[in-house]
Parts: structure tokens; C-alpha cells; sequence
């Protein structure tokens, strides 16, 4: 019996330890390591228990089973794993966070990037016919917030057909569709049209994961060229 409390004590107090190891990481709770031994070096952990975060605690995401887990990590892997361990340093991303039913003030959303903590929230139970597309979406987030003076949207903006206007903010759009526009017009979708920032991401993440469209688009074309450029100066070994 006592011997049986001993290994009871070590077996708490070690994951007491790990439990507050990554919460001092990223500063987020009740989290637990899913993979850290990657080729390019991410660290993935998952929501042991649904957990909130904020000053007004407004982010809320909640924990996953493991048959959905193990499947949308194969999917999180082989997409992530494009990206060279070099780059990943250069735009401060190396820690993945899943979880189920990722939301912000009650508004659903695929991931959160803070290239501060070096970490992206990703939602493993997003829309399945975008999940894969979503995951380059909110990485270019965090590439964006890591190198502003590269992205300028003032130049982006100007890419536009002059009498465009984005929404002041993506939660202040109506503009929300994520399907691929087979004829474009300047923009590959409708979410892409609610934000300067959300429409680079939609370039950036459809040139990762393929654009599909039946007409030759010459903004679109300078949007495509401008993500590149930009890209290539973070990382002249980038391969889209």
C-alpha cells in the first residue's frame, strides 16, 4: 500500500509539473503534450479540459476525444510540416494548441495566432471542407503579425478596383463565405473582401493549398505576386 501511494504521489507530482511547465510556456491552462518530437520542431499539445483565456476570459475552447484528435493531427501535421523549422523560427510560431469549438465573445473562429507566445489555437472540429486551406490561412496570420512592415495594407489596398472598400473589421462583416470563387473577380472569396489582412490570408492559403478558378483575374494576379515577394524576402528558400 505504501509503495502504491509513493508511485500515486510521483505519478501526480510529475504531471502537476509538466501541466505547469507549458502553462508557463504560453500561459494557457489544462493542457497536455500531444507530439514534441517533430522534424521541424512545432510542439503540439492538446485541451485536456475546455479552458478560457482573456482578460475577460472571452476566448473559450473546449477539449477533444481521442479518435478526433489522432485524425485531425495527421491532417495538422502533414500540412505544418511544410513549413522548414528556419521559417517557422522567422515568424515565431512553435507551439500548435487543439481543441474543440474555438470561439472568441461567442463567435466561432478556426484558430488564434499570437506570434508573442509563439503559438497558434487551432480548431480541430472547423467546417471540414476548409479545415486544411484554414490551417496556411492562420499561419499567414501569424506571419503577418510578425512582419507588418512587409505586409503594408496601404499597398494592398491599392491592388483593388478603385471603388472597393473593406469592412473596418473581419467581426463587423457580413462577408463570411470561405468557398473558393471559380470566377473571380479580384478576390477568392467572400471573407477574403471583409478585411485587407483576411483577404491576404486567403491568397496566402489558397496558394498553398491550390487555387481552382476558370478566368484570368490580373488583381488577383498582383495579389498572388505580392504575397511571393514578401514571402521570399522572410525566406528566399520558401517553396510554395
Amino acid at each position: 500500500m505504501t509503495l502504491f501511494r509513493v508511485i500515486l504521489l510521483i505519478f501526480i507530482f510529475t504531471s502537476t509539473v509538466k501541466a505547469n511547465t507549458i502553462y508557463n510556456l504560453i500561459k494557457i491552462p489544462n493542457l497536455e503534450i500531444y507530439e514534441i518530437n517533430t522534424n521541424n520542431k512545432l510542439k503540439y499539445f492538446y485541451a485536456l479540459k475546455s479552458f478560457r483565456l482573456g482578460i475577460k476570459k472571452n476566448i473559450k475552447c473546449f477539449s477533444s476525444n481521442k479518435k478526433i484528435l489522432d485524425k485531425k493531427y495527421k491532417i495538422i501535421y502533414k500540412n505544418l510540416n511544410r513549413y522548414s523549422y528556419s521559417f517557422l523560427k522567422k515568424i515565431n510560431l512553435k507551439y500548435i494548441v487543439l481543441c474543440e469549438n474555438l470561439s472568441v465573445s461567442g463567435i466561432n473562429t478556426a484558430g488564434i495566432p499570437n506570434n508573442i507566445m509563439k503559438t497558434l489555437i487551432l480548431d480541430i472540429k472547423f467546417d471540414e471542407n476548409y479545415f486544411e486551406r484554414v490551417i496556411h490561412h492562420e499561419v499567414f496570420h501569424i506571419i503577418n503579425d510578425s512582419y507588418k512592415e512587409l505586409f503594408n495594407e496601404n499597398d494592398w489596398i491599392k491592388l483593388n478596383n478603385k471603388d472597393f472598400e473593406y469592412a473596418e473589421c473581419s467581426t463587423c462583416s457580413n462577408r463570411l463565405g470561405l468557398a473558393t470563387y471559380k470566377k473571380t473577380d479580384g478576390f477568392l472569396t467572400e471573407y477574403s473582401q471583409s478585411t485587407a489582412s483576411e483577404d491576404m490570408a486567403e491568397v496566402f492559403s489558397h496558394l498553398m493549398f491550390g487555387i481552382n478558378k476558370i478566368n484570368y483575374d490580373p488583381v488577383l494576379e498582383k495579389k498572388k505576386i505580392f504575397i511571393k515577394k514578401k514571402i521570399l524576402k522572410i525566406d528566399n528558400t520558401f517553396k510554395f
